[in-house]
């Protein structure tokens, strides 16, 4: 059992490293300074445990630092969540969403790729979409930047469906959105990867269908 959840624990470290543009070879005690550590134990433990169950004590104990030194670098809690995110948003967003930008594949097989997930023991699906869930709209600022995170991702599909030749790309792009979200969000609430495989699939019929 331990050696089934320490390779679990590699393949989500990978999966948070790529999350974050991290290396997740990177020592927590590395120098690469307070802040970075703190941004660093952010992205792991928002995007594992969830912003609400990681709080300022355990982020300070992951990151090796003192509440003084997080304070001095973010005022609050939510100061770090808004960088979070938007350190996410400024890479492409999360790893699903970067498949966009693969090279050397056809614009058709770029929109679908945003369907595939890696097996995991717990799928925790869209960082943006986990974030507007938790914050409930007590938090302005972060559904503004999950708003506009999620509206640059659609533009982004809709430039892939012009690629793909449909014949009206903004409406094949919400409707590849769609799937994409509910497909996700439903991965994510059963831990099965299963919703993306059919979201996958009907995704699939529309490209082929916008672009005959």
């Amino acid at each position: 059992m331990a050696g089934k959840y320490k390779a679990y624990e590699e393949r989500y470290g990978t999966q948070i490293g790529m999350l974050c543009g991290m290396s997740p070879n990177t020592e927590s005690r590395g120098g690469r300074g307070a802040r970075q550590r703190i941004e660093r134990a952010a992205a792991e433990l928002f995007y594992r445990r969830g912003i609400h169950a990681s709080g300022v004590d355990l982020l300070t104990e992951e990151a090796h630092v003192s509440k003084r030194t997080f304070y001095q670098h973010f005022p609050s809690k939510n100061d770090l969540v808004e960088t979070y995110l938007r350190a996410i948003d400024e890479r492409g967003g999360s790893p699903a969403e970067r498949q966009l930008d693969k090279e050397h594949s056809t614009p058709r097989e770029r929109l679908l790729a945003i369907f595939d997930a890696p097996a995991v023991n717990r799928y925790r699906g869209c960082p943006f979409h986990n974030a507007a869930v938790e914050a409930a709209g007590t938090l302005p600022v972060v559904d503004d930047i999950v708003r506009s995170h999620k509206q640059g991702f659609a533009d982004r599909l809709a430039s892939v469906a012009a690629e793909a030749g449909a014949a009206d790309p903004h409406l094949l792009a919400q409707q590849v959105l769609v799937l994409f979200e509910g497909g996700t969000s439903l991965a994510t609430s059963m831990n099965d990867t299963a919703p993306l495989v059919h979201a996958r699939t009907a995704a699939a019929q529309l490209i082929d269908a916008a672009c005959a």
